[in-house]
């Protein structure tokens, strides 16, 4: 699909926004860009033909002067619990990928928010293929309103958990929250941002005040041996990590979550179980343990067998600490935690950067 960069992108807009332009270039009563609003982000309209309450002719002006969507759906395919996974294009010819997740209860997505990453994580192939750029939030937004057209179900709860660091895109990544938040009705307590552990940045999202949950990729209990997989530890160690999540805990009162990537014969022993139980002692947390799905990587991580995730997960137990063990879907589709691949220059790409999904 080629793309007019005269047109106006309407996703990404808020009403507020939209009502100033359906007065200001269209020529219009403000309150047609409330419409425009609510066909956009209440109903994932696609198209102006579907916005059948606006004038056959502001439709026509708007096919125009304006397209609905920064981004084009260049492939899906979906998994036989359900998962879908979408391949975007976007207006530069960059792909990235986005995950529908439905479960009994809740509706959830994983969107990217970067084009590529460049944290570096070692168990993370999305880190081999580079980063590109940020995406702006009406690239981050158009992925879930894509996902929508996709679901028979509203989505519930949104995790920005795809390709790219997050906290290295804040403000377009909280824009795009904003948006959900306001235009679509999503509530900021279904919200998950992760993180690497770019701890000035944590600070900056607690500043803000909003009840989102921070999962942090914590992956290891010591410094040695996060150093060796998550190449951000060299600049904001465990403890200072830690403590970051603990203050962000006093100022949002949003419990954190540390996810927990289980990797065979790396960090997965009793002593790393134990040593994990004394770092977390105190802190209001849940651990996320995730056991690694298989990723071509320089290092061949392996996944570890069922008994050393019950052993590990019993010692976290038997301290006390809250732990959880990721729900994992998608395997057959490699939309699975860590899994997610897209093509970038011609290279594939996995999105997920965290090992999450």
């Amino acid at each position: 699909m080629s793309v007019n960069e005269t047109q106006t992108v309407l996703v990404g807009q808020s009403r507020a926004q939209l009502r100033e332009w359906a007065a200001t270039t269209l020529g219009e009563p403000a309150y047609r860009g409330a419409q425009l609003a609510k066909w956009i982000y209440e109903k994932a309209a696609a198209d102006f033909d579907a916005m059948t309450d606006l004038p056959a002719a502001m439709r026509t002006r708007l096919r125009e002067v304006a397209r609905v969507t920064p981004n084009t759906l260049s492939a899906t395919q979906r998994s036989r619990d359900g998962a879908i996974k979408c391949l975007l294009r976007l207006a530069d010819g960059n792909e990235v990928e986005c995950v529908l997740l439905p479960y009994e209860e809740r509706v959830s997505v994983c969107l990217s928010t970067q084009v590529g990453c460049a944290m570096g994580c070692r168990f993370c192939a999305t880190a081999q293929g580079g980063y590109t750029r940020n995406l702006t939030a009406g690239e981050i937004i158009d992925q879930l309103l894509h996902l929508q057209r996709l679901s028979e179900r509203r989505i519930t709860h949104v995790a920005l958990m795809g390709m790219g660091e997050p906290l290295l895109n804040l403000e377009n990544a909280l824009d795009a929250l904003r948006l959900m938040h306001d235009e679509i009705g999503i509530g900021y307590r279904r919200m998950t941002i992760s993180t690497v552990g770019i701890v000035p940045k944590i600070y900056a999202l607690a500043e803000r005040n909003l009840p989102i949950t921070l999962a942090v990729s914590l992956h290891a209990p010591d410094n040695e041996t996060r150093a060796q997989i998550m190449p951000v530890n060299r600049k904001w160690g465990v403890d200072t990590l830690i403590q970051a999540a603990r203050d962000y805990f006093e100022t949002t009162r949003r419990r954190i979550t540390f996810e927990y990537l289980l990797l065979r014969g790396v960090n997965d022993t009793p002593e790393h179980a134990h040593q994990l139980a004394s770092k977390l002692r105190g802190v209001p947390c849940l651990v996320n343990l995730i056991p690694f799905n298989y990723v071509p990587t320089p290092d061949g991580f392996q996944r570890p067998e069922a008994e050393r995730v019950r052993r590990f997960r019993a010692i976290l137990d038997a301290a006390g600490i809250e732990t959880t063990q990721r729900v994992e879907r998608g395997h057959d589709i490699d939309a699975a935690c860590g899994q997610l691949r897209g093509k970038h220059l011609g290279k594939p790409i996995p999105l997920l950067t965290h090992a999450k999904g």
